[in-house]
């Protein structure tokens, strides 16, 4: 993923928050439905980007689940940026948006939104992230800090606990990259002290990615592993390794592993070519369908509480007064087998989404 600036202007941030104050007086905060589309309740979903294949998936299950609910919708798209989320916020309130869905990119700065749309009596769902302060009606994300764990264990398993491997991490102002970086190195570091991990920041930018894992190649030609924190550096990564002679077969002792995470249709492929090794599948049509179900469900009164669900997923109260629904999040692979102890799907699967994305 490639950010765009987190931060507009701080003008422009305040000129927003203003008007969702000012919004705050006049929403009533319930009962609203677009008359248009036949009584419909009406939610709001800012869609965070457009410019990866994860969140292209995304775009395209909103709609479908939100007619499969019963929701009319209306949708945004703040680009990775928070002074334009904070516009859009305002944008939807007045075209009668009961609930919003969100999914901001920098965790840290979302609070004042959130704060002047509880004000205005709108619940927020959030997907993929957390945020870091601030209250939602329910965050629907998988447990980030797994995605490390389970690429953890596949290239502790593969490399025998001895060995080098790169982590080309993301973004570290995210919840996201935060946690994916301390799976990995948490389980590294208990599961295989026998690995070395040099770990890369990088921003979501694939360029960078492509930059960093070349310099670290150059600095240890003996590098084993490469963990992607997202498909975004799937491209470079593979371009990088191809330039040095190392896309080669597993069979080949000059293979390279490479475990990416979210699960998009090229991953797959790649897998079953052999090109890369391991995913971990983010369910991003399971992020479209709950963020919606649980905007209905506040529109509805509804309150839910720690514990399992009836989708195969867990409510973890992640702090005081914020739930969390965490969703399955499979290490997929090309034989489907099971490494340090944690079970994985074939890449041909026909259950991954990835694989059924029209």
């Amino acid at each position: 993923m490639r950010p765009r600036p987190v931060l507009r202007s701080a003008a422009s941030v305040l000129s927003a928050l203003v008007l969702l104050s000012l919004l705050s007086a006049c929403s009533g905060g319930s009962g609203s439905t677009d008359t248009s589309s036949g009584g419909k309740p009406l939610v709001g979903v800012d869609y965070p980007r457009s410019d990866t294949d994860f969140w292209n998936a995304y775009m395209k299950y909103t709609p479908e689940y939100a007619r499969q609910l019963g929701l009319s919708l209306r949708t945004t798209n703040s680009q990775n940026d928070v002074a334009k989320l904070a516009a859009n916020g305002q944008t939807l309130i007045l075209q009668g948006a009961e609930g919003i869905a969100m999914a901001p990119q920098s965790t840290f700065a979302i609070a004042p939104i959130l704060a002047q749309l509880q004000a205005a009596k709108i619940p927020v769902v959030t997907i993929d992230t957390r945020p870091d302060t601030g209250k939602v009606y329910m965050v629907v994300r998988a447990d980030n800090r797994v995605y490390g764990e389970r690429a953890c264990k596949y290239l502790g398993t593969k490399l025998g606990g001895k060995g080098k491997v790169v982590m080309l991490e993301g973004d570290l102002s995210s919840i996201n990259g935060r946690d994916r970086t301390e799976g990995f190195n948490a389980c590294m570091k208990a599961a295989y002290p026998g690995i070395e991990v040099f770990g890369e920041a990088t921003d979501w930018d694939g360029a960078v990615a492509a930059q960093k894992l070349q310099n670290a190649l150059t600095a240890h030609p003996d590098i084993k592993g490469v963990y992607i924190q997202s498909s975004f550096a799937l491209s470079g990564t593979l371009h990088m390794l191809r330039q040095q002679g190392l896309l080669v077969g597993p069979r080949n002792p000059k293979h390279v592993f490479v475990v990416s995470n979210d699960g998009v249709p090229r991953e797959l492929k790649y897998i079953s070519d052999g090109d890369i090794d391991a995913t971990v599948s983010q369910p991003v049509d399971l992020y479209a369908k709950y963020a919606l179900y649980y905007l209905k469900a506040a529109i509805d009164g509804k309150m839910f509480k720690p514990g399992r669900t009836d989708h195969d997923s867990t409510i973890v109260q992640v702090r005081p007064g914020l739930l969390e629904d965490q969703l399955s999040a499979p290490l997929v692979t090309a034989d489907g087998g099971t490494y340090g102890g944690v079970p994985s799907l074939k890449s041909t699967d026909t259950s991954l989404w990835g694989n059924n994305l029209g």
